[in-house]
């Protein structure tokens, strides 16, 4: 006989903002639970799976790069086995001897499959499909075929990344969990009807499983008396989902926010007039151009996706607010709701904001922490194009730093314009950082301003008396040697600013060398290949260096413990640095991390800022 495996659930809280402010849902959900499957049939059935669907494998490379392998068929196999426990009063295993032989046998064997996320995917959270085509065979105790029939699911969602500090990979696992139930539920219900005598070859029936996805039941949250009343015994049910454009959680003014349903029917008859409705806070519910949406018809099984879309506008006023998602049969029954419920609040991540500089709390220090922040706003050699807003990044890196990084002022040098002279930064590189405790110690250099490229790739970084000769420039492997010298655990440059080949007309275009070959050395790099890294002219600051700041005063501290990480900063300026420069400048602009950090390197852990809240809260 085989025991019921377990199925976990998993249940999470989502948070995002609205419109310059922040929403914290708190409303939980269960994903996807069995639909009722009726009482167990009063027969024996034996389940067989083919090795190559036992052996399903997918794969995909996660926001940092890496391949990640899921093994997707143990996850069908198991969904299998609990779906055939629920719908026989005895299942057999294969191999068991000495019993009597099964009534059914229920043969799974795998047809095709095709697996697809586009991390290119600038709004929202990144599509992710799957595709999968199963043979299911219902035979009798006496080996005659009672049903064939293809199972057929094409499956689309949007993931959300991990709240992890790493924050590479994508929460990938419910998706995942929805897809195994789909199949087992739809295998299982072919079982059903073959074992109970349904001819269900007839012409006037479907000849393969309906297409379409299980949704997940209600969200655990309060429940407003409505009418008609909500029945546990409705066919519909559903999941609701709300998404913003650049799936970091934090809804800015300009953004656009969707509300996407999942409606199925889980009966064996077709549902028509099904309506889907949104109710709640008026001052979000009226920011959509419709409150209510027809589902086409459902036959059983069958899954059809609405979405609500809506532009919201900057929200002043903190205040609680929910959105009510509703799915009825008009005239007939109603899914149970979910209301999503949460509070609006400030973000604090207005450009005046960023400027205000975070005080400084008395308790958290990082003393073994120095800081050179560099930025060219003007160059001696008038040919070179400056940054516009680049000695004022420098000077607000090097602040952020010192206040919610903890670093010493003794322990910081900023150069900035005149001051940033070859032989000045040399000074500050060769001189000045080897004073400085090493210990233990993480040495930051962020750079805003000209960088320039070898016929061989080889990259130098141009001083405010630099001009388009190698000799004047500063060369990435001086700092490379620097790095060596001074062994630190952790060694970060910051790039910012505009990358240009050396010659003036190259024949050929050569990819910039980031890679210092250094074990110590990350590189956050603002644009790919040669380009210019966007003015954000509203904020007064780099494009990059502005949400760089606005990350380090809490923003990309994703997994909520009040420390902002490098591996979460990494993934923050990637992600809404992509998003802002399509969405705000009609431009594209990607930023780097060389190399690409793994879930279990240690640099992904090192601590930048700590929120004030919880430096507060460390004080002896």
């Amino acid at each position: 006989m085989i025991s019921r495996p377990s199925f976990n659930h998993t249940t999470f809280v989502a948070g995002v903002g609205l419109g310059g402010a922040l929403l914290l849902l708190s409303a939980c959900a269960k994903h996807v639970e069995f639909p009722s499957l009726g009482e167990p049939l009063p027969s024996s059935a034996q389940l067989e799976v083919s090795q190559s669907f036992k052996d399903l494998t997918i794969r995909y490379s996660d926001s940092c790069g890496q391949i990640q392998e899921i093994p997707l068929g143990d996850r069908l196999h198991e969904a299998l086995q609990e779906a055939v426990q629920r719908t026989f009063t005895t299942v057999i295993s294969k191999g068991d001897a000495g019993g009597p032989p099964p009534d059914h046998v229920i043969q799974v064997d795998l047809a095709d499959s095709t697996f697809d996320l586009n991390k290119e995917a600038l709004y929202d959270r990144p599509p992710a499909s799957l595709h999968l085509t199963t043979v299911a065979r219902v035979y009798d105790r006496t080996g005659t075929l009672l049903r064939q029939t293809d199972v057929k699911i094409a499956r689309q969602e949007r993931l959300r990344l991990e709240q992890l500090g790493k924050n590479c990979n994508y929460h990938i696992d419910p998706f995942l969990h929805d897809a195994a139930i789909d199949v087992a539920t739809r295998v299982t219900l072919i079982a059903r009807a073959a074992a109970g005598g349904q001819n269900l070859l007839h012409p006037s029936a479907p000849n393969s499983a309906p297409s379409g996805n299980l949704p997940v039941p209600p969200h655990s949250a309060t429940i407003e008396n409505r009418h008609p009343p909500a029945s546990p015994s409705s066919p519909l049910r559903f999941k609701a989902m709300l998404l913003d454009e650049n799936s970091d959680l934090l809804l800015e003014g300009g953004e656009h926010v969707r509300i996407r349903v999942d409606v199925v029917n889980t009966g064996t008859t077709p549902i028509e007039n099904v309506w889907t409705s949104l109710t709640g806070t008026s001052a979000v519910i009226d920011q959509f151009p419709t409150t209510q949406l027809k589902v086409p018809p459902l036959q059983p099984g069958q899954t059809r996706s609405l979405e609500f879309l809506a532009s919201l506008p900057l929200l002043a006023e903190p205040q609680h607010a929910k959105i009510r998602v509703a799915v009825e049969e008009r005239g007939g029954t109603s899914a149970w709701p979910q209301t999503l419920s949460f509070t609006i609040a400030p973000t604090g991540s207005s450009h005046d904001d960023i400027d205000q500089i975070p005080a400084q709390t008395s308790s958290f220090r990082h003393p073994e922490t120095s800081v050179i922040s560099i930025g060219l706003s003007s160059y001696v050699n008038q040919q070179i194009r400056p940054r516009k807003y680049a000695s004022r990044d420098a000077e607000t890196v090097a602040k952020y730093f010192h206040t919610l990084g903890g670093v010493p002022p003794s322990n910081i040098s900023v150069l900035t314009d005149r001051k940033a002279t070859y032989s000045q930064i040399e000074k500050a590189l060769l001189e000045w950082l080897p004073t400085r405790p090493m210990k233990d110690g993480l040495v930051i250099v962020y750079f805003s301003g000209h960088a320039m490229v070898s016929p061989t790739g080889e990259i130098m970084l141009v001083p405010y008396d630099g001009a388009k000769a190698a000799r004047t420039l500063y060369r990435l492997k001086s700092l490379e040697s620097v790095f060596a010298k001074l062994n630190p655990q952790q060694a970060i440059l910051v790039f910012e600013g505009k990358i240009s080949q050396i010659q003036d007309s190259p024949t050929t275009t050569v990819a910039p060398q980031w890679d210092l070959h250094g074990d110590k050395a990350i590189r956050l790099i603002a644009v790919e290949g040669l380009g210019k890294g966007l003015d954000d002219d509203a904020h007064r600051h780099g494009l990059f260096t502005y949400y760089l700041l606005r990350g380090l005063r809490g923003e990309a501290d994703t997994n909520h413990d009040g420390k902002v990480t490098l591996g979460e900063i990494g993934g923050f300026v990637r992600q809404k640095v992509a998003w802002a420069s399509k969405s705000k400048f009609g431009s594209v602009q990607r930023p780097q991390v060389i190399p690409l950090l793994k879930p279990d390197d240690k640099a992904t852990d090192v601590v930048l800022t700590t929120l004030p809240s919880l430096a507060a809260s460390e004080a002896p």
